[in-house]
């Protein structure tokens, strides 16, 4: 996941058995192609996140949205709202029991709530992720805010986390990127992930 999970950023569209209770004004569900204007800015507008190119976001809201879900802030008048988080991963080809977390993104208006933790959890409960047996990503050892983020999952799922250096600062980004670490959480219980979800 290179920088993209402090807390600070976070994905829209019309699949009604996509929405899942969050809380009485906010709302999570499964991203549509024509999300990907608003995950394109909110990524810009949490720092230090890479910034993915307009495609890739789009992609990712169309081609992998079974692997990614968006927060809206309802305004109580329309079933949609304002986009305030965004978290994006995938099942890895190579490791299909795994499910990666590239990005976690969290508007300003939506901090220090729990979003993060409570989105990430909502989507393993979704049946795509159906088999995970662990979750991984991988943070640079200067994020706090995100290895407070993963290894609270791991205590509030009862599973076990493990951390190893993974993408090397000289070794995969020419000197010009912070090492990146794995973190795994696992094995996962989803009878725990669903009750979590509540």
């Amino acid at each position: 996941m290179d920088r993209q999970k402090d807390e600070k950023s976070l994905p829209t569209g019309d699949n009604s058995d996509s929405f899942y209770a969050a809380t009485s004004d906010v709302a999570f569900r499964t991203p549509i192609a024509a999300d990907g204007p608003a995950i394109t800015a909110l990524i810009a507008a949490c720092p230090p996140l890479d910034r993915n190119s307009r495609y890739c976001n789009l992609l990712q809201c169309d081609h992998f949205a079974d692997h990614c879900i968006i927060a809206e802030k309802q305004d109580g008048t329309t079933k949609s709202g304002r986009i305030i988080g965004w978290v994006s991963g995938y099942r890895p080809p190579s490791d299909p029991d795994a499910f990666f977390v590239w990005q976690v993104a969290v508007a300003a208006e939506g901090r220090g709530q729990g979003l993060a933790g409570r989105m990430i959890t909502d989507l393993l409960a979704r049946p795509a992720q159906r088999g995970v047996t662990h979750l991984i990503t991988t943070v640079t050892g200067d994020n706090d805010a995100s290895w407070a983020l993963f290894r609270g999952l791991a205590r509030d799922w009862n599973a076990e986390f493990d951390r190893t250096a993974h993408f090397d600062r000289q070794t995969h980004f020419a000197g010009v990127h912070a090492t990146e670490y794995l973190a795994r959480i696992g094995p996962i219980n989803h009878d725990t992930i669903h009750a979590k979800r509540g």
